[in-house]
């Protein structure tokens, strides 16, 4: 449900008392124009460098995504986490962890965070020669997605 405060808890009134909601604020996602962007750019860039695409995909996010480190007890899987590295193995209070680096994935990255993302893969491609939006155009689709 999307709704003002106000109609947000008049639904939550109207609800079994018994029902567990999760309430988050709500924010626009990128434009579909910018993600078809984003992954034609990263075609043509894997087809130049002769890289695959979700390995380059991983790059882009290591270099202009946003990370956060995990620290795991060393026996235990990491799972369901997309994009990682393990970094590090260290000890506390005689029991071994495992530090990873994890990245968010694209479709989880806020507007700002996906243009960071999108302007990073935009200046690799320009350095290798591949053919770009001007910036007013970038900024155009930026507009859009503001709106």
């Amino acid at each position: 449900m999307k709704g003002t405060p106000k109609k947000i808890i008049e639904f939550l009134f109207e609800q079994d008392k018994d029902k567990i909601f999760e309430i988050k604020e709500y924010r626009k996602k990128r434009t579909l124009n910018q993600n078809n962007y984003y992954w034609e750019l990263l075609g043509e860039l894997s087809l130049t460098l002769r890289v695959p695409v979700e390995e380059l995909h991983f790059k882009m996010l290591k270099d202009y995504s946003q990370r956060f480190q995990v620290m795991i007890p060393e026996e235990i899987d990491l799972r369901g986490i997309e994009y990682y590295e393990k970094k590090s193995l260290i000890k506390k209070n005689d029991k071994l962890f495992r530090v990873y680096d994890v990245y968010v994935p694209s479709h989880e990255l806020k507007t700002k965070e996906f243009a960071i993302l999108l302007d990073g893969l935009i200046q690799e491609c320009k350095q290798v020669g591949i053919e770009t939006l001007t910036p007013d155009e970038i900024a155009r689709l930026n507009e859009k997605q503001e709106k």
